[in-house]
């Protein structure tokens, strides 16, 4: 079968070629997928740097939306033919993915297509709302990376669960723009932050950023206010945070990890994903989709992602 794989760079990042490789074939608990769409998502910019390992041969890609031609031992013979999408810990850049037979959702009524643009930014956005944040009534939300997959989804679930208000972040002004589409009541832009906010106090905030925005986040905590972080994409120095300044305000700094999650715990990120096509299917979410490009992209569209310059909404590859 025809995968990406992703030669480890022994300076710099890796690099990408289409070749043909062994099909897989599912073990106990798994199903085979023959991949129609797979999505790409900023762990890929983490394999490609290396900061990730790729398990088997090599083959990248953590979301797949195809249908069950194969499964192994202990799965039930009648998923084969069903439409589903996969949240896999890699793989799904080529023909044939396997993935656990519990993080393989059904799709309902939603096109192959649209039910691919989620991927681990639907469970984890909704998670992060409802589990980890808690948005309540009249909350105020600030979210971080309001342009990207979970921004653009955190905002619709925030203001679900009642949020009074919700300002995002974004990377430009052109991103902020494309964000304010989704929901927001205001986006500022990353340059802007955190002095454009002046005295405002949220009652959640997303932060996926790290760094110096962490620790700038903590200052915009209101009273009682939870901090949930899922991410370090500006870096991985280390923040220190004061538990008695956390203790004397009632603040709470709590940690989403949705790739511990599918090990520990699949059948709650799979609740999580399937209560997310529900809503996509009933039309009571949209995801911005964007890029569509061939199997061989792949390495154009982490390079893009990487360096900021994607375009916006999801990008898929089309795989067959």
């Amino acid at each position: 079968m025809r995968a990406v794989v992703l030669d480890t760079a022994v300076d710099g990042d890796g690099r990408y070629r289409v070749d043909e490789v062994a099909e897989p074939v599912p073990g106990p608990g798994e199903v085979a997928i023959r991949v129609a769409y797979a999505g790409v998502q900023w762990g890929d910019v983490l394999v490609r740097g290396g900061h990730l390992p790729l398990p088997g041969p090599g083959v990248p890609g953590f979301e797949a939306a195809g249908r069950i031609v194969a499964v192994g031992e202990g799965v039930a013979r009648g998923r084969v033919g069903e439409e589903v999408v996969a949240l896999v810990d890699g793989g799904a850049c080529a023909e044939v993915v396997l993935a656990p037979e519990a993080l393989a959702l059904g799709i309902g009524p939603a096109s192959l297509r649209d039910a691919a643009g989620p991927g681990w930014a639907g469970p984890t956005a909704y998670d992060l709302v409802e589990e980890v944040g808690r948005v309540r009534e009249g909350d105020r939300v600030l979210v971080h990376a309001a342009a990207g997959g979970v921004g653009t989804l955190a905002v619709q679930f925030a203001r679900a669960a009642g949020a009074a208000e919700v300002v995002g972040v974004a990377g430009s002004p052109e991103r902020a723009a494309y964000a304010e589409g989704f929901g927001y009541d205001r986006v500022v832009t990353r340059d802007e932050f955190p002095a454009v906010l002046g005295d405002d106090r949220f009652d959640v905030v997303l932060d996926p950023v790290g760094g110096a925005t962490r620790t700038a986040n903590v200052a915009l905590l209101a009273p009682h206010g939870r901090l949930a972080v899922y991410g370090n994409l500006a870096a991985y120095d280390p923040v220190e945070i004061s538990a008695d300044d956390l203790l004397m305000q009632g603040l709470s700094v709590l940690a989403y990890n949705s790739a511990l999650l599918s090990r520990t715990h699949p059948a709650r990120l799979a609740a999580s994903a399937r209560r997310v096509l529900g809503l996509l299917a009933a039309g009571r979410i949209r995801v911005g989709l964007g890029s569509e490009l061939p199997l061989d992209g792949v390495g154009d569209a982490v390079s893009r992602l990487a360096a900021g310059a994607a375009s916006p909404g999801k990008t898929l590859l089309r795989v067959s």
